[in-house]
């Protein structure tokens, strides 16, 4: 029996360190190792987790609707009108998921995609974000420019109260590739807020209309775009923004690579509540200058020149009874906005705009609303070959927004 038990002990040490063995028992220590260490890093994840806050969230907004125009342009006397009808709002309709991902407690990613008018797919924003201070917020990818409030503040269907974007929204390039750095700090009663961006700009185009360059610069300087604002109150009623932008704006190479673009516009956002009215007043006027450049007339390729500056700005009011104690009356609001748009005289694309639009909301929730608004657009052309036709354009819109 004992003779049995040492073979048999003298086998199993064998085997043990056979190579064999060792094969084996180092796949039982990796894969032991391997779980420890994914169970050390859930646990660790589950611990950090805080109440409200996910590392990856989806949101988003959509808005929807319907429209009946009425448009009348008139040359020479003669005027022809045509009329249109459509689901679902053509030109406003938006689908936009938003995905969040935190990852740590730093770094914020954010990505919407946008299914918009046309079946178009495009990419309102894809950036990252570094939560560097309580005050700087570190920001790179593909973001809003911090020019005026209205591109990254007011946007949003259900943010928005009419029924379409004022000009200012297009008037210079509202999105770009760069870096960006922001935040704000208290200063005394008051608050101020910075906001710059460093990114490829936009090109020149032969016209002189501009447009965004994207992901591949057209020269070697970058546009600078800046914001600050004050709110001057204790109770942060009322904000005041100033911007700027500057970049240039030519092909490198070409007879136009000195082009440079300068644009400001200033902003004013107002909230207050007049018991038992929440009136909410909001404004902005930009002005964007290009340097004197030679253009090509696209009908005979003939050389022109004209003064490239183009001025645009939007003033709103909406009136909400909050306070009312009936629950119907108090989700209702009402709504003005007044908009002018004015490009170069003498360009190809030059023309004086006047755009009204009145709108009734009711709120079904604080991200759910509900639109009826009207608009009233007179245009007179002021390009060459078309000067003195006028457009006059009536639309009726029905919107549903959600976020």
């Amino acid at each position: 029996m004992k003779a049995a038990k040492f073979l048999f002990s003298m086998a199993l040490c064998f085997f043990i360190f056979s190579p064999m063995g060792n094969y084996l028992f180092a796949q039982v220590t990796v894969v032991d190792s391997s779980l420890l260490d994914r169970i050390t890093e859930l646990e660790k994840q589950a611990a950090y987790k805080k109440p409200g806050e996910d590392h990856f969230m989806v949101v988003g907004l959509t808005t929807i609707g319907w429209n009946m125009n009425k448009t009348t342009v008139t040359s020479g006397g003669v005027g022809q009108a045509v009329k249109t009808n459509s689901f679902p709002d053509d030109a406003e309709f938006e689908f936009s998921p938003m995905f969040l991902w935190r990852h740590g407690t730093k770094f914020l990613l954010e990505f919407e995609p946008s299914f918009s008018s046309g079946g178009q797919w495009g990419v309102n924003w894809a950036d990252v974000s570094y939560f560097a201070s309580p005050g700087l917020i570190i920001r790179a990818g593909y973001f809003v420019v911090p020019f005026g409030i209205y591109n990254k503040r007011l946007a949003a269907g259900w943010i928005n109260k009419l029924a379409t974007d004022p000009p200012v929204a297009d008037i210079p390039n509202d999105a770009d590739y760069g870096v960006e750095v922001e935040g704000g700090f208290p200063m005394g009663n008051m608050k101020w807020s910075y906001d710059v961006s460093l990114t490829n700009g936009n090109q020149l185009l032969t016209d002189g209309e501009m447009q965004g360059v994207g992901t591949i610069d057209n020269n070697q300087n970058k546009a600078v775009t800046a914001r600050l604002s004050l709110l001057p109150f204790s109770n942060s009623s009322l904000e005041i923004g100033v911007s700027g932008q500057i970049g240039k704006v030519g092909d490198a190479g070409a007879p136009n690579q000195s082009a440079q673009s300068k644009a400001f516009a200033i902003d004013l956002n107002y909230v207050k509540l007049f018991n038992p009215i929440l009136v909410n007043i909001k404004g902005q006027y930009n002005y964007v200058y290009v340097t004197n450049q030679n253009y090509i007339n696209p009908n005979d390729s003939t050389i022109y020149t004209y003064d490239n500056k183009t001025t645009t700005g939007f003033g709103q009011i909406s009136l909400r009874p909050t306070g009312s104690s009936n629950a119907f009356v108090k989700n209702l609001e009402l709504a003005y906005r007044y908009s002018n748009f004015i490009s170069p005289s003498g360009s190809f694309w030059g023309q004086k705009n006047n755009i009204s639009e009145a709108a009734l909301l009711y709120w079904l929730s604080w991200r759910t609303v509900l639109k009826c608004a009207y608009q009233w657009n007179n245009s007179n052309s002021t390009s060459i070959g078309s000067e003195g036709t006028t457009t006059q354009s009536n639309t009726l819109f029905i919107q549903f927004c959600l976020a």
